[in-house]
């Protein structure tokens, strides 16, 4: 899978990700990459209202991972300030990696040697030659 989409205003990405959370299946691992302010937390809101979620979403950036039940649970993580493997295992990450939820991990790149190879990748970037709300979203899976 190799696919890109423009959205222009934070609705449109917001509504990509319910549109993506809607077809998400347990044990899944999305990987949420991209610059400080493109949207990656737009993006989390919008996929954890496709999972039946209801509570407010805020980045775990301080927390590392929050977790919030839905049509499945989702674990979501932000590994920003995770500055080795030791302390991505601190977490406990496999449990939720490889469990019954789904997981949506920021800065992902971070950790690449730890993520599965079945995981689906999604890069958010601004393009300034365009609209400011302008955002190209590709989304692509390997394994």
């Amino acid at each position: 899978m190799n696919e890109r989409i423009e959205t222009n205003n934070p609705e449109a990405t917001e509504a990509l990700g319910e549109k993506l959370g809607r077809e998400a299946r347990a044990g899944q691992i999305y990987c949420l990459s991209g610059d400080l302010g493109v949207g990656k937390t737009v993006f989390t809101k919008g996929f954890a209202k496709g999972l039946g979620i209801t509570e407010h979403v805020t980045s775990p950036t301080f927390a590392i991972v929050n977790e919030y039940e839905g049509r499945l649970p989702l674990y979501h993580f932000d590994v920003y300030r995770i500055s080795c493997e030791e302390e991505m295992e601190d977490t406990g990450y496999e449990e939720y990696f490889y469990g019954e939820g789904v997981c949506l991990v920021e800065w992902a790149e971070l950790v690449k040697e730890l993520i599965p190879a079945d995981a689906v990748w999604i890069t958010i970037e601004k393009d300034y030659t365009k609209d400011d709300d302008y955002r190209r979203i590709t989304i692509r899976q390997e394994g």
